[in-house]
């Protein structure tokens, strides 16, 4: 059997559905127990995608496989609070990487730069890239920066939008992230800022727009009835974009490519 390995922050958990309802290629889906997958086992079912959710103990290693022609998609979830200390990303994403090597034939990371601290990812596991390469969201050769960017098609459409938008501060909004803007922001969480600090904090500093991006993907409902409450909350305009899933599809294949599956 085969492994890839997809480690991703849950935001992305939708691009990583459309990539597997859509490849037939792929015999066994495994959820590793993180804390972080209840709401993609719940997509998968609604679905009808088979899966296994499984301790990473139970999954076998590389040196104790059968030997038996299997594609065999795993997918590990990291915390989502760890985008605030970008350091601590860094350090979570390498000590998962080197974690889950012993299970994988080639390891995908559903990320970008992520503030600047995972762009060097594949230099520095290239000592095991024989056995099992390690990839990130790239295009055109360079890492995307962040979900968004990946989203929207890379660095230069990601500065398109940018530009266009220069005018006013403004949040753009894929299903997830919206889905998840509470948590990400950390509202009324505990430690965390309230509505009225976060109402303040927009003001100081001009962002008074939200723009939403059409994924194509129906995965996480509710969309724009979330982007509504949000701009509701904070007084906001609402603007559409077009994002696609061309980076996510090619990586993905690359990586097939690289691993030799067909």
């Amino acid at each position: 059997m085969t492994v890839m390995t997809i480690l991703s922050c849950r935001i992305l958990q939708d691009e990583i559905l459309h990539l597997l309802e859509n490849d037939r290629s792929v015999d066994q889906i495994i959820v590793v127990k993180g804390n972080e997958e209840n709401e993609f086992l719940v997509k998968l079912d609604s679905l009808g995608l088979e899966y296994t959710n499984a301790e990473l103990d139970d999954v076998p290693t590389v040196s104790k496989r059968e030997a038996k022609d299997k594609f065999i998609v795993l997918i590990y979830f990291m915390e989502l609070a760890l985008h605030e200390f970008p350091k601590q990303l860094k350090s979570g994403v390498y000590d998962k990487i080197t974690e889950l090597t012993a299970y994988s034939d080639g390891i995908l990371l559903f990320y970008g730069l992520c503030g600047n601290v995972l762009g060097k990812v594949e230099e520095e596991f290239m000592s095991q890239e024989k056995t099992c390469p390690v990839r990130i969201l790239k295009e055109g050769g360079r890492v995307v920066d962040d979900c968004i960017g990946a989203t929207l098609g890379g660095t230069a459409e990601y500065l398109k939008a940018l530009k266009q938008f220069s005018d006013k501060g403004t949040f753009f909004f894929t299903p997830m992230y919206a889905h998840s803007w509470r948590k990400i922001m950390r509202v009324d969480s505990g430690g965390g800022q309230t509505i009225e600090m976060l109402q303040e904090m927009n003001r100081l500093t001009g962002y008074n727009r939200v723009a939403k991006i059409q994924t194509g993907l129906p995965y996480t409902t509710g969309f724009n009835e979330t982007v509504d409450e949000f701009a509701k909350i904070f007084d906001f305009e609402i603007l559409e974009i077009p994002g696609n899933q061309e980076i996510f599809e090619k990586c993905y294949n690359s990586m097939k490519e690289t691993m030799g599956i067909r």
